[in-house]
């Protein structure tokens, strides 16, 4: 069996990179939804049907005990409902995790009290950073931003546009004298250190937050971490496949890869 990571586009091959550095001997197959990104301006219902087919796709054919849903905005839609009524019905001796809780604990252990938080237009109005930190920490402040251009910029290649574009976004966050800053979307990874250099403030990416998490995840469930194959085999899967998405995965990857066009049907 493998371990799964599933996002709409660029960010989950920078969380499968990551894994695959921390946890190189993992059988891992990554499943872009590409035919759909970005998910974060898209409705609700239609962000749970695209996640819950692309889970179900992970499961049913490409046998994976444990799913990354390696994108905030299908963490805040999809991803309880996924967990609770969905899998205990279909695959109840199988695993999907999220990215928001493991982020959030990071941020609290390393003891902020004044946080930005850069997302997309559904994962900000959500609600879910704030209602999860709030659960453990009410004294936390948070200054949300939506950042609907970060994503098109990232999986187009519009790198040389995006200086002015962070200013907008963050400067009014920055003013706020915050500690840290969120970036709640796996695209923005790439953004990290160069956000980090140009406006002084630490970074919280989850690129450096999540593999740490399923280790110790692994670690601490040995029934599902025994079922992963240890071969260190990596497949890519995409449901649109162009040649600037394949230059752009392989970038971010690190190395060559070969992308497999896949077509699912929308999950029950």
């Amino acid at each position: 069996m493998k371990l799964g990571v599933f996002d709409s586009g660029l960010g989950g091959v920078m969380i499968a990179r990551a894994i695959k550095d921390h946890l190189p001997d993992l059988d891992m197959v990554y499943l872009g939804d590409t035919l759909h990104v970005p998910y974060g301006n898209r409705c609700k219902d239609t962000i749970y049907q695209y996640s819950l087919s692309c889970v179900e796709y992970l499961f049913s054919n490409l046998n994976c005990q444990i799913i990354i849903m390696a994108c905030n905005t299908a963490s805040a839609t999809a991803l309880r409902r996924i967990q609770q009524e969905w899998l205990p019905k279909h695959y109840p001796d199988r695993r999907v995790l999220g990215v928001v809780v493991p982020t959030i604990e990071y941020a609290l252990d390393k003891g902020y009290h004044n946080i930005g938080l850069l997302g997309t237009n559904y994962t900000v109005n959500s609600g879910i950073y704030i209602e999860e930190l709030k659960k453990i920490n009410s004294n936390i402040s948070i200054h949300q931003v939506k950042a609907p251009l970060l994503v098109p910029l990232i999986e187009h290649n519009g790198m040389q546009w995006m200086d002015s574009v962070l200013d907008h976004y963050l400067q009014p966050v920055i003013e706020q004298g915050v500690e840290a800053i969120i970036l709640s979307c796996t695209h923005y990874t790439c953004l990290k250190d160069h956000i980090r250099e140009k406006y002084g403030v630490d970074v919280l990416s989850q690129d450096e937050i999540v593999p740490e998490k399923l280790k110790d995840y692994l670690q601490r469930h040995p029934e599902s971490d025994d079922k992963i194959g240890k071969s260190g085999q990596t497949e890519f899967f995409v449901t649109e496949l162009t040649s600037e998405y394949a230059d752009q995965a392989s970038s971010h990857f690190g190395k060559t890869i070969e992308l497999s066009h896949i077509h699912y049907k929308e999950a029950a």
